[in-house]
């Protein structure tokens, strides 16, 4: 038994039986509505407020690092919640699901159509609904990750449990880039509720999470930070996280006043999804080649190839930036994979009941990583002087650096971690 196993006082848990591709997706199905939500709360959000509202950049980044923070300090306590819940009936299990997801489907309509004008009470009204938003978002899904940590077998196994998953998240993520701008946020709001709906009525029939060892109670709240390979995956994850967040704050900026483009934003997005979920066939049979560890390292590479390049490009460059988003969109598949299935395979060692517990801190990191993106970021791009929607050449500049050279100096930071923290420790990851 593993050390982690023995921080949980589990026993050996029976061996679950391989997957049938069906079966994946009935899983794997609910990640389309939960990636459809999270793109425009961290991506169209910032913009809506602060160019269409008229929010000042600085006290938008200011709430935005404040809720997500809250936001992520909750994830843990949530996820030990989810570990419970994971072992009652499945019926009643889904029933708490669907009361959750109603509640993110209200919020996200009161977020983006406020009752009320001017800066103090749209950034009151922006508070609390993001709050509502983010806590059944949160809820959703921590139990969607925490019930695929309990599927598959092998490393290769993991990461289509994984795959699957993030393939729907990513058809998610493609509708949600192209529908708002084609149908407007009231058809995107109605388009949420009907695919929670359908994503709840899928996992009612995908295969139920292994049963725990009842003789094991729920982790405590503190037990992953136990495992000395969690840490070091924590950490890996948040450097590579800041690194891939920040670009999503400000992709919309970059292309309406940096490439002067704005009828290219749906689709530019939309290429860039599309790439990664093009990639997940192919990143998985890498990983079935590399490892999981290895996979992921030279994912980081290729986002680091693609995209510094886009620190040079300026208006009439369309078509540049097109590539770069489909380099940075393939290499994302990586980010996709291999992580969630990193850590999955280490609670696999660990048995016990601890999967909502640690993907709760691991939830907790993302949102990290987006409330540092938004707080850091804005004030920053206000700071050096660029405003929404104004052609100030130093601002214009540093909105370039911003989006582009900062993540890429990031990303071969925890290109770094990820060798010499990893894969150096641990050989057969």
């Amino acid at each position: 038994m593993t050390p982690a196993a023995q921080a949980l006082g589990a026993r050996p848990t029976p061996r679950p039986a391989p997957l049938q591709g069906w079966q994946g997706v009935c899983y794997g199905l609910l990640g389309l509505p939960l990636a459809f939500v999270a793109l425009p709360l961290y991506v169209l959000l910032p913009h809506h407020y602060a160019a269409g509202l008229g929010v000042p950049l600085a006290s938008l980044g200011a709430l935005l690092l404040a809720v997500r923070t809250l936001d992520a300090l909750l994830d843990p306590l949530i996820g030990r919640l989810v570990d419970q819940l994971l072992d009652w009936p499945r019926a009643r299990l889904i029933a708490v699901a669907g009361a959750v997801a109603a509640l993110l489907a209200a919020a996200f309509q009161a977020l983006f159509f406020p009752p009320v004008r001017g800066t103090p009470a749209l950034l009151a009204w922006a508070g609390g609904a993001l709050v509502a938003c983010y806590l059944a978002y949160s809820g959703l899904s921590v139990l969607h990750q925490a019930w695929g940590a309990r599927l598959g077998q092998s490393a290769a196994e993991r990461a289509r449990v994984v795959a699957w998953r993030e393939g729907a998240a990513l058809l998610g993520v493609i509708v949600a880039s192209v529908l708002p701008s084609a149908a407007g946020l009231g058809v995107t709001s109605a388009a949420l509720a009907l695919a929670l709906a359908l994503g709840l009525a899928t996992l009612g029939i995908a295969p139920a999470p292994q049963a725990a060892d009842t003789a094991s109670p729920p982790a405590g709240l503190w037990v992953p930070w136990r495992w000395p390979a969690f840490r070091r995956l924590l950490g890996i994850y948040l450097l590579n996280g800041v690194a891939s967040a920040l670009p999503a704050t400000l992709v919309l900026f970059f292309i309406r006043d940096r490439l002067q483009w704005p009828e290219g934003e749906p689709w530019l997005l939309g290429l860039y999804f599309s790439a990664a979920a093009a990639s997940l066939p192919v990143w998985v049979r890498i990983i079935g080649r590399l490892g999981l560890a290895r996979a992921w390292a030279l994912g980081m590479a290729l986002a680091i190839v693609s995209f510094v390049g886009a620190a040079t490009l300026g208006v009439g460059d369309g078509l540049w930036f097109a590539l770069v988003c489909t380099g940075s969109g393939l290499a994302l598949g990586a980010d996709l994979c291999a992580p969630a299935a990193l850590l999955a395979g280490l609670l696999r060692q660990a048995g016990g009941r601890a999967e909502g517990v640690a993907f709760g801190w691991w939830s907790a990191a993302t949102k990290l990583n987006l409330a540092l993106a938004a707080g850091l970021a804005l004030p920053l791009l206000q700071w050096l002087g660029y405003q929404p929607g104004e052609q100030n050449p130093a601002g214009i500049s540093a909105l370039a650096a911003v989006y582009a050279l900062l993540p890429c100096a990031l990303k071969a930071t925890a290109l770094a971690c990820l060798w010499w923290g990893w894969i150096r420790q641990e050989p057969d990851a």
